[in-house]
């Protein structure tokens, strides 16, 4: 997969993407990553990007020219298909079932905006989508850009040293993730749970399950709630999604939690 990432602040981009998981997908040659900025499409000596909002008001804008000509020359470097995104505050929220959506296609151009915003002009003209990685405001689309890069080259196979590491963690199957342990068995007073080191297997499936399931109605309860995993239960067999309710209600008697949920789990 190519990306290619409109910013003002190409070395923000290259620093990054050269470490971890998504330094070993490029070295493997499953992801690669360029940078467009648009001050190179500038045509004056101070190579300007931005001015003065029409109707008044605080901050900068990033001018129409120069971004929509950046974008133009990044996606000329993509593959057919590949998909214009804005980090925007406005945008959908970005997430783990977006970000296999996003996967899948054979490019993607990143659009980095910076100041109060860019032109609509060039939303309207030049980007396909906008999303964005959480309710809060940040000064650029750089660590946004990143954010939606990693979760890209996770998904994406043999990037990881253990394939089954995008598929056992947070959100792949609609919930948060289980408790971790390792060495040492005791820390700080605190023993690994016994059934971690029973080797049985069926026991530990079911009890990750059962805190995962604990987790996220704890802390998320929006995902039970709002459908995230019913959309994800619907491709668990009938003896899956009874077992993930029997497993939230036994966590729920035992944290003499009674009240249901405006909808049943599934």
């Amino acid at each position: 997969m190519h990306v290619e990432v409109v910013t003002l602040f190409p070395e923000m981009i290259r620093q990054v993407v050269g470490h971890g998981v998504l330094g070993r997908a490029l070295e493997r040659g499953l992801l690669s990553v360029g940078t467009e900025n648009p001050r190179a499409h500038t045509q004056d000596a101070h190579q300007t990007v931005d001015d003065r909002p029409y109707g008044g008001g605080p901050g900068m804008v990033l001018k129409p020219g120069p971004l929509s000509a950046a974008i133009a020359a990044a996606t000329a470097r993509c593959p057919p298909g590949s998909r214009r995104v804005y980090l925007s505050a406005q945008g959908r929220p970005f997430d783990q079932s977006k970000a296999a959506e996003l996967k899948a296609l054979p490019g993607l151009v990143l659009v980095a905006g910076r100041y109060e915003g860019i032109d609509e002009r060039v939303i309207a003209t030049s980007i396909d989508e906008e999303l964005s990685i959480g309710d809060y405001v940040l000064s650029g689309g750089e660590l946004p850009a990143l954010v939606v890069i990693d979760a890209l080259a996770r998904l994406m196979d043999g990037a990881l040293n253990d394939a089954r590491s995008s598929v056992e963690e947070s959100f792949a199957d609609g919930l948060l993730d289980w408790p971790h342990y390792t060495r040492p068995e005791e820390f700080a007073g605190l023993k690994v749970p016994e059934v971690l080191t029973s080797g049985d297997h069926a026991r530990i499936r079911r009890w990750r399950l059962k805190q995962a399931l604990g987790k996220t109605w704890t802390v998320r309860p929006d995902l039970l709630l709002k459908g995230a995993v019913g959309k994800d239960e619907g491709r668990l067999a009938e003896r899956e999604r009874a077992e993930r309710a029997e497993l939230l209600n036994e966590f729920l008697h035992e944290r003499g939690r009674r009240e249901a949920p405006n909808e049943e789990p599934q």
